[in-house]
């Protein structure tokens, strides 16, 4: 009887370790189809902007049963490129998805390619105007990140900057939230925002950081000029020494008993302001 119960044990142990092992393998097989598929786009109007801007796309996925004016957008410019629409299910979306919400479309894309500072200034240039610039500093939210991005494009800023370490990258949620603007928009990634920002003020431009303690409130602010605006992060604002580094730190009027605005609200209002103020001047 001991022995009987001596090897039932070790048949489960066996059992055990067999429907790990199969586990493991299976998160790896997993893990490797996802690396395989390289960097994705989701969402109809982000696909819809990255085929507009002739974007290196591998191939669109999309469910066989969606349907909309959207998809035929998709459709058309994807036939006009000569590019690869595979049909699947939206089980095969969903495995696939980072953002959860990929609406029945995503497409495999090369990785994101960055720009220089240089190659923002140089494009403000080229338009004839006066470089209107955002820093980020630490923004680690992707939703925030693509919302700034958004209204970014949106308003004429010529290119944002964000530091190497400590700030979200363009990911797919990214993508997703900046509804495409990600693919008009310069951004440049560098290893120190307080050293780029001495050789931007060497190059005549203004820097304004946005701070509830700011000196002048933004209205009151003359922001019509080559500036560059810093947004700190969600929880901790600028930080210290790039806040002294700003020559002026603005702050947004606020009556209520909430006196915190998120970093893509508040970087919002502070945007429309300088392009409220270039309309007004004819600088823009």
């Amino acid at each position: 009887m001991k022995n009987i119960e001596e090897f039932n044990k070790k048949e489960d142990s066996n059992k055990k370790a067999d429907f790990k092992r199969k586990k493991n393998y299976k998160k790896k097989q997993d893990s490797s189809v996802k690396e395989d598929l390289g960097n994705i786009i989701e969402g109809r109007n982000a696909v819809v902007e990255a085929l507009k801007k002739d974007r290196t796309i591998e191939n669109i996925l999309i469910n066989s049963s969606s349907v909309g004016h959207s998809l035929n957008i998709i459709y058309a410019l994807a036939k006009e490129k000569k590019i690869v629409i595979k049909e699947v299910d939206k089980q095969k979306l969903n495995s696939i998805s980072e953002t959860g919400n990929h609406q029945g479309v995503i497409a495999i894309v090369n990785s994101y390619e960055y720009s220089s500072v240089e190659e923002i200034l140089n494009y403000a240039a080229e338009k004839g105007e006066k470089p209107f610039i955002i820093i980020l500093d630490e923004i680690e939210d992707p939703h925030n990140f693509g919302s700034i991005i958004r209204t970014a494009e949106i308003v004429g800023v010529h290119g944002i900057i964000i530091p190497k370490r400590r700030n979200v990258a363009v990911t797919p949620t990214v993508h997703r939230t900046s509804v495409g603007a990600v693919e008009h928009m310069k951004i440049a990634k560098v290893t120190n925002i307080n050293a780029t920002i001495d050789d931007l003020k060497e190059k005549g431009i203004w820097i304004y950081g946005a701070d509830i303690n700011g000196e002048a409130y933004c209205h009151e602010t003359n922001m019509d000029g080559s500036i560059a605006l810093v947004i700190g992060s969600e929880g901790r604002g600028i930080s210290r020494l790039t806040l002294k580094k700003c020559d002026v730190l603005v702050k947004i009027p606020m009556v209520g008993k909430i006196n915190s605005l998120n970093a893509s609200v508040a970087g919002g209002i502070l945007m429309y302001e300088v392009l409220r103020q270039k309309l007004n001047s004819g600088k823009k």
